[in-house]
């Protein structure tokens, strides 16, 4: 008897065994040539849908913004991903990404009661380190961005009802969403997904080259802690720079003394400066810089910019058109009200509203934030 059911043992191991070997073994990331990128997201095998949960693929690293670009209140799961044996090279203002890297920015919304989509600009329990269960979100659109050897390519990708892949829309797109407040009053609103142009329109920074490139992975916008789970090398807060090189995503990095640091936008023991500056340099310092596509405004709201009057201090607009309200400076110091700038982030009318592209609501926080800086602000502009 004891024979037999050793027999019995060893041979359900061993089917055990077979059966193992023969699961079809997970699909690698695969880099698709430009002329012949996949209608599905899916076919990327970066992020996909399975057993009710978002889930990245092997070597697909997650990474977080101290201060992110708003947009519509969507929440974000951002990723990054290199071909094996290659890394980027540090640099203070960008990275230099190896040709084959793949950035994605999934954008999502918390479910509620109901499968209400919930508005709301807590991210603390945002935590997508081991991807995201699909019974708590509704997905909307991934956006991918692909370096090729004569630059990068973006690709908006458009989640179908089911929530089980995502379309690539050239084109764009736009639906009408509604979103639930804390205190249950509803937003109906359109959310745009952006054209492939358009697309490249905000991330060339620089309209002399007129490259596109990424904005949100950069050192300082990335020097912070995550918290990594079901990482082959890290479980548990990292700084993520720390991280990426210790993946070899990353090379050249100095001592983090050294890195620069935007700060979050809420954070409190920063000061009130340091928030408002953070917040403008990743919502509007793409365009407004000395070499972006709004440089021949004059008002440079990058986080490199010192100069008062280029920041906007009694600047007068050059031609902001309706898009002045009838104010006569960027800023006002101590008058948020009489101020284009405040006036341009609290519109929602496409010719006023700033920026131009990635929202149809108004960033209540965001602008709650400005106007408490420029009333801080001494002196006057006459």
């Amino acid at each position: 008897m004891r024979k037999l059911f050793s027999s019995r043992l060893f041979g359900g191991a061993v089917l055990a065994l077979i059966l193992a070997g023969c699961e079809a073994p997970r699909e690698q990331v695969t880099v698709h040539e430009r002329n012949a990128v996949p209608d599905n997201l899916s076919e990327w095998h970066l992020v996909e849908a399975i057993d009710g949960k978002l889930s990245l693929n092997d070597r697909v690293v997650p990474f977080d913004l101290n201060t992110a670009l708003f947009t519509d209140y969507a929440h974000k799961l951002r990723t990054v991903w290199m071909p094996e044996g290659t890394s980027a090279v540090y640099g203070e203002a960008e990275f230099d990404y190896p040709v084959g890297t793949v950035i994605s920015k999934t954008f999502y919304y918390p479910r509620g009661e109901g499968g209400a989509v919930i508005r709301t600009d807590d991210h603390s329990n945002d935590f997508a380190g081991s991807g995201l269960d699909l019974s708590k979100v509704k997905l909307v659109e991934t956006r991918v961005l692909v370096k090729r050897a004569d630059g990068w390519q973006a690709l908006p990708y458009v989640w179908n009802e089911a929530q089980t892949d995502a379309v690539l829309e050239i084109a764009g797109d736009a639906t009408r969403m509604q979103l639930v407040s804390e205190d249950r009053t509803q937003e109906a609103f359109t959310y745009v997904v952006p054209d492939a142009n358009q697309c490249a329109g905000c991330h060339a920074d620089n309209h002399s080259k007129k490259a596109v490139r990424p904005i949100g992975p950069r050192a300082r916008h990335l020097n912070k802690d995550y918290e990594y789970r079901e990482s082959p090398i890290q479980d548990g807060a990292q700084n993520q720079l720390v991280y990426w090189q210790q993946m070899g995503f990353l090379t050249g990095l100095p001592e983090l003394a050294a890195v620069p640091r935007n700060v979050n936008f809420k954070e409190e023991t920063a000061s009130l400066e340091e928030r408002a500056r953070s917040y403008l340099d990743i919502n509007c310092g793409h365009c407004h810089n000395p070499a972006g596509p709004a440089d021949t405004s004059g008002l440079m709201l990058n986080i490199a910019e010192h100069d008062m009057r280029r920041l906007g201090v009694c600047k007068p607009p050059v031609a902001a058109g309706t898009g002045s309200g009838d104010r006569l400076f960027a800023i006002v110091p101590g008058s948020p009200d009489d101020s284009i700038l405040n006036f341009r982030v609290e519109s929602t009318d496409p010719g006023a509203m700033m920026p131009e592209l990635g929202r149809s609501l108004v960033h209540d926080e965001g602008t709650a934030l400005l106007k408490e800086w420029i009333a801080s602000m001494p002196g006057n502009c006459s």
